[in-house]
């Protein structure tokens, strides 16, 4: 059920559509995570080879994933303190996680200063400082701590509050899992608490790390893309507990889940339903702030009702780039799409809309047959 929330309740189902590197990122963390924990249980130097390995590759993929990288270490370390392991075995298990996993870490950590030296002739710098450098020089008014100029209070707070980039409102299965806590936390096996914490420690250092950022919020994105996956880790545990200690928690804890799960499965499918970059030129005439996820919910209705005009939502900026209004005035989704531009032949087009309708379909009866399983369960 956590790998079901994951894909169709978080902002995971919109960074598969939209194919940034996002959910790259959140796997490698995860085989990470658990190689490591299989390590732990069975004391098995394979498995803590794999989930070394799948850390250390996300350094290759972006650098600040240095974070999650670190927070392996201390996940495996919280399991260990919070399961009452003695002194003497906990700093044993320790040096054997650090003999293993740190010369791995240094072989991925060499690969991206090797890359880093091919393509930019230096094994120091990085592509942020290389960018600021070019950007003062076309642009000498920037400030001299240049991308980092924004206070901090304004990222940090922006991720966690603005109505444009709230990571509560594009997850709200966050909002479930600090409930669940506050209501469940000392019927938590070891292993979850380790989890949880590790996790809203990796979140919370994406926020501070990003928080003074030029562009905090990664600029054209649906939500905060620079913290969503430490988001969608965060939350990943939210619906496996909340099903797991349904009759512990009561009814009205149950009823106050379901409702944030209907929300979520709402907001994400209408994550997909258009383009992103739809409700960022409406804003250049709506201005800020906005509350983005209300405005996605009400061009959908709008879109479906053919009101789009009507309710003010079209703008003369949606028209500036062909390829953009493309994907805006229609749903974002391939059949759409190709009968849209207009180049496939129609046969393709009639195949690929026979395929989709198949498929939401078979989910349907999929998610059907498991809600019968869970019944049965309880």
């Amino acid at each position: 059920m956590g790998a079901l929330a994951l894909l169709v309740l978080t902002t995971h189902l919109h960074y598969t559509q939209n194919l940034m590197e996002n959910n790259y990122i959140c796997l490698l963390t995860l085989a990470g995570f658990s190689y490591q924990f299989e390590w732990l249980r069975s004391g098995r130097r394979r498995a803590l080879l794999i989930g070394s390995g799948a850390l250390g590759l996300n350094l290759l993929t972006r650098l600040t994933t240095g974070m999650d990288l670190l927070a392996g270490g201390v996940f495996v370390a919280l399991v260990l303190w919070l399961e009452g392991t003695r002194e003497r075995t906990l700093w044993s298990r320790c040096k054997s996680y650090l003999a293993t996993a740190v010369p791995v870490y240094l072989f991925f950590g060499l690969l991206d200063r090797l890359y880093q030296f091919y393509r930019f002739g230096s094994f120091f710098n990085t592509y942020v400082g290389l960018t600021a450098r070019e950007m003062m020089q076309r642009d000498p008014t920037l400030p001299a701590n240049y991308p980092f100029e924004t206070p901090f209070h304004v990222g940090f707070t922006g991720a966690l509050f603005t109505p444009e980039k709230s990571i509560f409102l594009f997850d709200p299965l966050l909002i479930l899992m600090i409930l669940l806590c506050a209501v469940g936390w000392k019927r938590f096996s070891a292993g979850v608490k380790a989890y949880v914490v590790t996790s809203a420690l990796l979140l919370m250092a994406y926020v501070c790390f990003y928080a003074r950022y030029t562009i905090w919020a990664g600029d054209s994105a649906w939500g905060d893309r620079y913290v969503s996956t430490s988001a969608e880790l965060a939350a990943l545990l939210a619906v496996p507990l909340l099903l797991r200690y349904r009759r512990e928690f009561g009814k009205l804890v149950w009823g106050v889940g379901m409702a944030l799960i209907a929300a979520s499965a709402v907001i994400q499918a209408a994550s997909v339903a258009f383009w992103l970059s739809l409700e960022i030129y409406q804003m250049e005439l709506l201005g800020h702030p906005t509350f983005v996820v209300g405005l996605r919910l009400k061009n959908v209705v709008a879109f479906a009702l053919g009101k789009m005009n009507a309710w003010g939502l079209g703008t003369n900026a949606m028209n500036e780039d062909p390829w953009d209004y493309v994907h805006i005035d229609t749903w974002n989704f391939l059949p759409f799409l190709l009968r849209r531009v207009g180049e496939a032949p129609a046969w393709v087009v009639n195949v690929l809309f026979t395929v989709w309708v198949a498929g939401l379909a078979a989910l349907a009866w999929v998610l059907l047959r498991l809600r019968k399983v869970l019944a049965q369960a309880a």
